[in-house]
């Protein structure tokens, strides 16, 4: 029997795709610049283009990152694909305050161990031990599931809460 779901987080169309569109349009932008208008300097041109260049390249990235989404079960938080972003026994805090280092419509993990680094634009980003997770998402969702998280973790102490 697979592990129950308890939450979910989805990215929300309308920013997902306002996020694509204005990394594009400004990579559209940029290299149109550097090529109708080219500025006199062969450097700046050079910018021009792999700045508009990188900027296409990331709104392609946060196309196929946000593809996929978020679920948390008892064991791990992972994406929908099975790629998983932390398990639940590693997971130290969770920081969603206002003034919390976190994601827009997120939050963030502070594991027990380093993980390494890795990137889902708009989706979750992984430095070291934290986690963060958010972009695009929806604020309600993110807000469930950072609660569900510290939920999890006050059982897990015994009722303490380590915010």
């Amino acid at each position: 029997m697979p592990d129950p779901v308890l939450a979910t987080l989805h990215p929300s169309p309308p920013r997902r795709w306002v996020a694509i569109l204005l990394l594009a349009g400004l990579g559209g932008f940029l290299v149109w610049t550097a090529l109708a208008r080219p500025p006199e300097a062969l450097g700046w041109r050079v910018f021009l283009l792999l700045v508009g260049a990188g900027a296409v390249y990331l709104a392609d990235r946060l196309r196929r990152a946000t593809e996929v989404h978020l679920v948390l079960t008892r064991q791990a938080l992972a994406d929908s694909a099975g790629r998983v972003l932390a398990r639940v026994d590693d997971i130290r805090a969770v920081h969603s305050g206002t003034f919390a280092v976190k994601p827009s419509s997120g939050f963030t993990l502070r594991l027990a161990a380093s993980g390494g680094s890795a990137w889902e634009p708009g989706l979750w980003w992984r430095i070291g031990s934290r986690v963060g997770v958010g972009g695009v998402t929806a604020g309600r969702e993110g807000r469930y599931m950072a609660e569900v998280l510290q939920v999890m973790l006050s059982e897990r102490r015994g009722g303490s809460e380590d915010r």
